[in-house]
């Protein structure tokens, strides 16, 4: 069985679509400040920080400190147990799918 605990972490903080919108963000820049991210965001400053805060957490994103800013980059690994859990279900379907397209076949040949 897969332990649900770091799948549910990924999920909630990616469950929020700001939130999302941030990570796709971070995932598009080689690393970028809490004041890129909330430049033409609508989002204010604060907010993005606790977004930010939500997908460190999760173990999505990296914060690297120099000075004043704080530069944060994504951590793919951090998806890795929502890839599991997708894997794992998809087999599943995959297994599902084909049995249909069977009785599908022999209902109407």
């Amino acid at each position: 069985m897969i332990d649900a605990a770091p799948i549910t972490s990924v999920m909630r903080a990616l469950a929020d679509p700001t939130r999302r919108a941030v990570f796709e963000r971070v995932v598009c820049s080689d690393e970028i400040t809490v004041v890129e991210l909330t430049r033409g965001s609508g989002v204010t400053q604060g907010a993005i920080s606790q977004h930010l805060k939500a997908l460190k957490q999760a173990g999505l994103v990296a914060e690297r400190p120099e000075g004043r800013k704080v530069y944060y980059r994504a951590q793919p690994e951090g998806l890795e147990p929502l890839v599991d859990w997708m894997s794992h279900y998809g087999v599943f379907w995959r297994d599902r799918f084909a049995n249909l397209k069977t009785l599908l076949k022999e209902i109407d040949p």
